[in-house]
């Protein structure tokens, strides 16, 4: 999509081109290429990021990558669904020079309707394949693991579900707990989606209106486990590390269990960063997500208070977590995760 290239970016950008041997504008690059902007040329331009991670994550990248370069970062924060919605709505005319997410469905919202430019290949590559889509039209930028919070004076480990399709049993009413609207929740059941088909998936959900009891956030899940008003939550891992570092007021009576085996409960969630096509700033924009997957910027989330996985640059994540190598997830090319027929599916169940 042609994209109009402001005065100041002009040489930079002319300079990108003719490097690169392109014809096209300076809001894209071409597959399997990359950007040769050097970052110093572009201090004092300004990106708009979309911004659906946690807040608190972003702004340190913001912060770290403007220190670095001197390009500066404004954060503008909502939901997965908020923002991937309105950027579709917003179409070309998006202001949004970048877009991150918690979960990847969202991602391939924007991406499906052809609002994203390909990732920069060098950025491609410092994220293995499994945590970014083959399309290379955005790339993954951290990571999260779906988990088992219990309570054992309520359960056992030996009594827990090996699988969570075993949570539509009859055995499990009243006894486990999730927050269906949360874009976490329905990440998980698009992984289901993906791997057992939408007849399995529907019966899945209609048990679980039945079986299952709803609170509003992950959060709130474990606090429910850890007061004792239910055995058993499923929500994503780095909850629980988090209250666990402070004062684990909302965890101490539980623990977390992975179902594993590559069973749809052992999903990991990819966290997805894209450059908009759209962007008048697509080099500073293609810097930017080049940070946060690099060195410095996974050095960052590990660094930091989010507890989530780094999957980028070979960066170790925090100490704290069980390696992300041992959770035996099911492949899933995240781009193939479908957040529109999951809610269809999730409302026609009840749920949402």
């Amino acid at each position: 999509m042609p994209v109009t290239v402001p005065r100041r970016l002009a040489a930079a950008s002319v300079l990108v081109i003719a490097a690169l041997g392109l014809s096209a504008c300076a809001g894209s690059t071409a597959p399997g290429a990359s950007s040769s902007t050097d970052s110093s040329s572009l201090s004092g331009t300004s990106i708009t990021v979309y911004n659906a991670q946690h807040e608190e994550l972003t702004q340190a990248w913001a912060d770290a990558f403007t220190k670095k370069t001197g390009i500066e970062v404004v954060l503008r924060n909502g939901s997965d669904s908020e923002l991937g919605n309105q950027i579709v709505q917003e179409g070309s005319a998006s202001p949004a020079d970048v877009f991150l997410t918690e979960n990847s469905p969202a991602m391939s919202l924007v991406e499906n309707a052809g609002l994203l430019a390909p990732v920069d290949a060098a950025t491609l590559a410092n994220v293995p394949t499994q945590y970014r889509p083959a399309s290379g039209d955005w790339t993954g930028i951290a990571a999260r693991s779906t988990v088992m919070v219990y309570n054992p004076s309520l359960i056992s480990s030996d009594q827990l579900p090996t699988s969570i399709m075993d949570l539509q049993k009859p055995e499990w009413k009243g006894r486990w707990a999730a927050s269906p609207t949360g874009a976490d929740f329905q990440a998980i059941v698009s992984a289901i989606l993906q791997e057992k088909g939408e007849d399995a998936t529907t019966a899945w959900l209609t048990a679980m209106k039945e079986n299952a009891s709803a609170y509003k956030g992950n959060s709130t899940v474990m606090k429910a486990v850890n007061a004792g008003e239910i055995p058993l939550g499923v929500i994503y891992h780095y909850y629980w590390f988090i209250d666990q570092a402070k004062t684990k007021e909302n965890s101490a009576n539980t623990k977390l269990a992975y179902f594993g085996a590559q069973d749809p409960g052992a999903f990991v969630s990819v966290s997805g960063g894209g450059v908009l096509a759209s962007s008048k700033n697509a080099a500073a924009a293609q810097q930017f997500l080049a940070f946060i997957t690099g060195p410095d910027g996974q050095q960052v989330l590990r660094d930091g208070t989010s507890f989530e996985y780094a999957i980028g640059s070979d960066v170790a994540s925090n100490p704290a977590l069980p390696p992300l190598s041992s959770l035996q997830p099911p492949a899933i090319d995240p781009s193939t995760l479908n957040s529109k027929k999951v809610t269809d599916l999730m409302t026609a169940a009840g749920l949402i």
